[in-house]
């Protein structure tokens, strides 16, 4: 029994750690659609999903797009995947721009993606090698979690 406990576990983790990116496609903040292929990054990709409700998105997002204008040059390239529900969603395009985001901002109206990614709280953040295999997840923002965000970009650029 023990033994059997012990293979799930390990099965559990490794499942995690090899989970994919699939090839998803979203309406952005001027309603055109993008898919994940286009936008990805040529090394790696930071996918942030955010609400406009969420204050510590709102907090994270400036930190983010200084991260993203300093990696942008070494094929990092950053995708927000804004979760606002259909009550809230007019709200992302004004706030993209009071924040003056740099990356693409996607609807994500009903969590599919989120969902889909087993993800379970705003925001988080996740990185993507350039073979489509999340390599990182950051629950939460506080301040000082920038840094661990550019270590964890540099160690992968390595």
């Amino acid at each position: 029994m023990r033994a059997l406990i012990i293979v799930v576990m390990l099965f559990s983790i490794l499942n995690v750690s090899a989970q994919q990116v699939r090839n998803f496609k979203l309406k952005d903040i001027e309603n055109n659609t993008q898919s994940f292929t286009q936008l990805k990054g040529s090394k790696l990709t930071v996918i942030d999903f955010w609400a406009t409700w969420c204050k510590p998105c709102v907090k994270a997002i400036p930190e983010l797009n200084k991260i993203y204008e300093a990696y942008k040059i070494k094929g990092v390239e950053f995708i927000g995947v804004s979760c606002d529900g259909p009550r809230s969603v007019s709200k992302v395009a004004p706030l993209s721009k009071t924040l003056q985001i740099k990356y693409p901002i996607l609807l994500d109206i009903n969590s599919e993606i989120k969902s889909e990614l087993n993800l379970n709280a705003f925001p988080t953040l996740v990185i993507v090698n350039s073979n489509n295999k999340i390599v990182w997840v950051h629950e939460g923002f506080v301040s000082g979690d920038q840094k661990l965000v550019i270590e964890e970009i540099e160690k992968l650029l390595k």
